[in-house]
């Protein structure tokens, strides 16, 4: 049976004054206290995230916690314009469209900054990747699968050749320029209090290298706070690529990603829907 959710459609106000829309699913219709929050995002190649049945954001919402999913800037959703606005030297717009979304949960009380996470994958591990480097006190987890993250030599590996059109190449020098300047591998800042990390890769992904998540992962757990007792993990399934897998291996990715999400943002805590 599916769990009774309250859906809603927002629009709040990015760095800019662009207007970004984002759709929350919630155990209440209003922010009643803040939640465990799961925001997730894309935000590149003309991709939207339209409102689609997720056994994932059910089971949160189910447990308690929030589900925010941002239509932000390298998507489709407001046209083809909208994907270029993210794309390419435009590329610092997606994210921070991501952490003004961040940052719009937190003000509006759906959640805090101890109990927010972000997970994307892909293109959508760079995103996650750059505001964890950017905003690493935003947020309380992070889960990153198959990511690009060290866009300097992300043209060297699987079909990253075949992406120039879209994020630029470092073999020309503007290029180079914006892509150094957000490169999520590059901003690791040694000493700084990073959130609890989940890569999650997968050894026969041959569109996404999983060295873009291992050197990230090595990256921030030497430079990690030594005071800090969130972890930086990585998680390696074999026989498996960057697209579809089998249900079991479905559930068991899924199972680990919110287990490690909800530890490190109380779920437990929040208490699950009445029945």
């Amino acid at each position: 049976m599916v769990p009774k959710v309250f859906a809603q459609l927002i629009t709040y106000t990015s760095f800019d004054d662009t207007q970004v829309r984002m759709f929350i699913l919630s155990p209440n219709e209003t922010a009643d206290t803040p939640r465990s929050t799961v925001l997730y995002g894309y935000g590149g190649f003309g991709v939207g995230l339209n409102p689609v049945f997720s056994a994932s954001a059910l089971a949160w919402v189910e447990a308690g916690g929030v589900w925010a999913v941002a239509n932000i800037r390298g998507g489709d959703e407001e046209g083809e314009e909208w994907h270029r606005q993210g794309m390419r030297g435009e590329k610092q717009n997606v994210f921070d469209d991501f952490i003004y979304a961040a940052k719009y949960l937190i003000d509006n009380c759906w959640t805090s900054r101890e109990k927010l996470a972000i997970e994307g994958g892909s293109n959508g591990g760079l995103l996650v990747g750059a505001a964890l480097t950017q905003r690493p006190d935003l947020f309380a987890a992070v889960v990153c699968s198959a990511p690009l993250l060290d866009m300097v030599r992300y043209e060297l590996h699987g079909l990253g050749a075949t992406w120039s059109d879209e994020y630029g190449s470092a073999a020309i020098e503007e290029e180079f320029e914006w892509l150094i300047g957000y490169s999520p591998y590059h901003q690791v800042r040694e000493g700084e209090s990073y959130p609890a990390t989940l890569f999650t890769v997968f050894e026969g992904d041959t569109r996404v290298d999983p060295l873009h998540a291992r050197k990230m992962c090595a990256a921030l757990q030497h430079a990690q706070d030594q005071a800090s007792e969130r972890p930086i993990l990585i998680r390696a399934e074999r026989n498996v690529g960057h697209g579809s897998r089998s249900l079991t291996r479905t559930i068991d990715l899924t199972a680990d990603s919110l287990a490690f999400i909800s530890r490190w943002t109380g779920l437990a805590k929040d208490g699950g829907m009445a029945r």
